[in-house]
């Protein structure tokens, strides 16, 4: 295959969903499909079960549920399928979001009884943001479910987007008797005796035929089934293939992952309507895939994947071009020419080292600390650089101490890698001399996170104590004098792990206050130095 061919047949997307809506199962079905395991492990289950694949941390598995985004490459139908399954719990969307901006396309998964969820909400938004496709599949139709008609209004109302169903639902829960694939012009049938097998019956039946269709559905499902599909044509948006690319109308599929009923056809269907890797903008210039040279850009960092090598990896989404194994690259941020260490393929924390890899492609490569999240890695002719990926702002904060003083180089080492990740953020009281660490996250659980990460990947615990603030901002000026200024009890002056100065805040009311006590201070939301 030539090198246009081999990126064509990439297709790399996330995988998105609020907590619940069995987004990891659905996962797991595709990778069963490509071959690239032998059996689905049950997100949630007995202590025997097998835990999901892409859960790979010790507290997802004690959990059940997603705390970082993971990798997973395979071949399906002579695709090269890179899946990217985010955390679903909002405590995490800022992993969700820097794993979006590797993605060419999102799968978004909703539960039919629940419909649009408010993580979902969220995580709609910034796909929106970006303009990328986005593929709707229905999840859990073996349960009572929501009016399909309503959910359909649900996702056109709450999104501003144009709804396709490319199948539609014939019942749900235990009335479900399948799907009628609206451009086939057949039924997949469901029987909840044979859950879980790996195809489901296709049964040919025409809408014409009702004596039929009574037979195989019964009289009210049958004419449920006419009335909804006569509706679909007549009142329904049309497929237009330029609109789902423009992330202007969502393809919408109905199934049931657990049972990986509908798994299947929604894989086939969305790998042939999803685009193969797009060009990316860096600052002015337009990136193309196949006619520009080697580019990629850091968009995860991770530590300790694997406990027997204590090692820290850095994920590259390849932009452009092909990757070579020990290929000198120009590391932009650095102003550098170095060889990538070790690239790998991954497979959740599982992974092997490999000789090329492609635009669309996630590799792995081991990083020594040089890199950052964002950084860009090119052919040393290129030498562009693609936008940075904006961080969230913390509104939780702690002081975080370790138990044991004599633990205290494992407590840095621990906390610094895990800000470096993108996971926590760091501070320290400047010029103190006091070896405090303030740590800041988006969401709650992150705490509790980083304190099971510190006892099982650097053996130290430590103790919480929460803060009462709620907003942190960046000082911008650097020429002003900081000791001047006039920080009141509720604040707290800081510097980041980068030795940025910050102040933390117990409301706005008290932002307010400061900067009116101290005019020629300038503040910000992000760090932009």
């Amino acid at each position: 295959m030539n090198l246009e061919q081999e990126i064509n047949r990439r297709r790399t997307f996330a995988i998105i969903s609020h907590p619940d809506a069995g987004k990891t199962t659905l996962t797991e079905k595709f990778l069963l499909y490509g071959g690239a395991i032998q059996l689905a492990g049950a997100v949630k289950g007995k202590k025997n079960s097998k835990h999901a694949v892409s859960d790979w941390m010790e507290i997802e598995k004690q959990r059940g549920i997603s705390v970082t985004s993971s990798v997973m490459q395979f071949e399906y139908n002579n695709y090269c399928i890179n899946i990217l399954d985010t955390p679903g719990h909002q405590d995490f969307s800022e992993d969700t979001y820097r794993t979006l901006m590797a993605a060419d396309s999102a799968v978004m998964v909703i539960d039919a009884s629940r419909g649009i969820e408010p993580q979902t909400r969220k995580l709609f938004k910034v796909c929106a943001m970006r303009h990328i496709p986005i593929f709707t599949f229905i999840n859990k139709m073996d349960r009572e479910a929501k009016n399909p008609f309503d959910l359909m209004e649900e996702l056109e109302t709450e999104f501003g987007i144009g709804t396709y169903p490319v199948n539609w639902p014939i019942g749900s829960g235990n009335r479900f008797k399948g799907v009628y694939d609206r451009n086939k012009k057949h039924i997949l049938a469901f029987d909840n005796s044979e859950r879980g097998k790996r195809k489901a019956e296709k049964i040919e039946v025409s809408l014409d035929d009702p004596e039929q269709l009574y037979a195989l559905l019964g009289e009210e499902l049958t004419d449920q089934l006419i009335e909804d599909v006569e509706l679909l044509d007549g009142a329904s948006y049309e497929f237009d293939l330029d609109q789902v690319h423009h992330g202007q109308l969502t393809p919408v599929f109905f199934g049931s992952a657990l049972t990986n009923f509908g798994v299947e056809p929604f894989l086939q269907n969305f790998l042939e309507m999803t685009p193969s890797p797009l060009a990316r903008k860096a600052q002015d210039e337009i990136v193309d895939p196949v006619n520009s040279g080697f580019s990629a850009f850091v968009f995860k960092i991770q530590a300790n994947m694997n406990k027997n090598h204590r090692d820290r990896i850095a994920f590259m989404r390849i932009c452009s071009g092909k990757f070579d194994k020990d290929m000198s690259v120009y590391h932009v941020q650095r102003n550098k020419t170095m060889k990538l260490s070790q690239p790998q393929q991954m497979m959740a924390q599982e992974r092997e080292v490999i000789d090329e890899a492609y635009a669309g492609d996630i590799i792995g490569v081991f990083d020594p600390g040089i890199f950052s999240i964002g950084d860009t890695v090119c052919d040393p002719k290129m030498k562009i650089k693609y936008d940075s990926i904006p961080t969230f702002a913390p509104e939780h904060f702690e002081l975080v101490i370790q138990k044991d003083t004599l633990k205290r180089k494992q407590f840095v080492k621990g906390v610094t890698q895990i800000a470096q990740e993108g996971a926590i953020q760091i501070y320290q009281e400047p010029s103190t001399g006091v070896e405090k660490v303030y740590v800041g996250v988006v969401g709650v659980l992150q705490f509790e996170v980083l304190e099971h990460r510190l006892k099982q990947e650097y053996n130290v615990e430590i103790v919480r104590e929460p803060l009462p603030y709620q907003y942190v901002r960046w000082i911008q000026n650097e020429e002003i004098d900081i000791k001047s200024l006039k920080i009141s009890l509720d604040a707290k002056l800081l510097q980041d792990f980068r030795g940025n100065y910050l102040i933390l805040f117990n409301s706005m009311y008290t932002i307010k206050s400061i900067m009116d006590r101290n005019p020629e201070l300038i503040l910000s939301e992000v760090n932009t130095k």
